[in-house]
């Protein structure tokens, strides 16, 4: 049982001390790069389903 005590006060004494958090700006800044990321990825996403789709579907009305 100590040893999870331990285990706990060691986890928050390095979480208020140790762990060097973003600042405000810096945080911002991560999250509209991430939010950016993830609308380019997502058309990147949908424009290959669509063409693949598209494909598919002249494939299969060669073929039926």
């Amino acid at each position: 049982m100590i040893k999870i005590a331990n285990y706990f006060k060691e986890s928050y004494k390095e979480l208020t001390e140790k762990v060097t958090w973003p600042t405000w700006p810096q945080l911002q800044q991560s999250t509209m790069i991430v939010l950016a990321a993830t609308i380019v990825i997502t058309f990147v996403v949908l424009g290959m389903d669509t063409a693949i789709g598209n494909a598919l579907k002249l494939f299969y009305n060669q073929l039926y």
